[in-house]
């Protein structure tokens, strides 16, 4: 499975396509399709029929579709603007991951 470097619950800004600008933080990662959830980005309609065993009603559900991993940057924690993100090993032997504008640690 393919490394990613963008984790579930980050905060992310898009960069391209229809809902460029918006920042979310991120529901689901699918690494295997290089690809996240974002939250309130690349909203969609589905039509779904009622399934009265499964309690689903039907009618028209919006809901958020995966958009590429390429398209979305990780939001610097300490300046609120969109990053590339770096590695480095601290003192006690962790790896972490960094925003390269301003070397703030991203993970807790």
């Amino acid at each position: 499975m393919p490394s990613m470097s963008i984790r579930k619950n980050d905060q992310v800004a898009v960069r391209a396509g229809k809902d460029r600008g918006k920042q979310g933080r991120v529901l689901t990662v699918l690494a295997d399709k290089n690809r996240v959830v974002v939250e309130g980005v690349n909203i969609i309609k589905r039509h779904t029929k009622p399934n009265p065993t499964k309690n689903i009603k039907g009618g028209i559900v919006e809901r958020e579709a995966p958009i590429h991993a390429s398209n979305v940057m990780l939001v610097d924690p300490e300046t609120g603007k969109p990053t590339r993100i770096g590695h480095t090993t601290l003192a006690d032997g962790r790896r972490v991951r960094i925003g390269r504008k301003s070397g703030a640690q991203v993970d807790k």
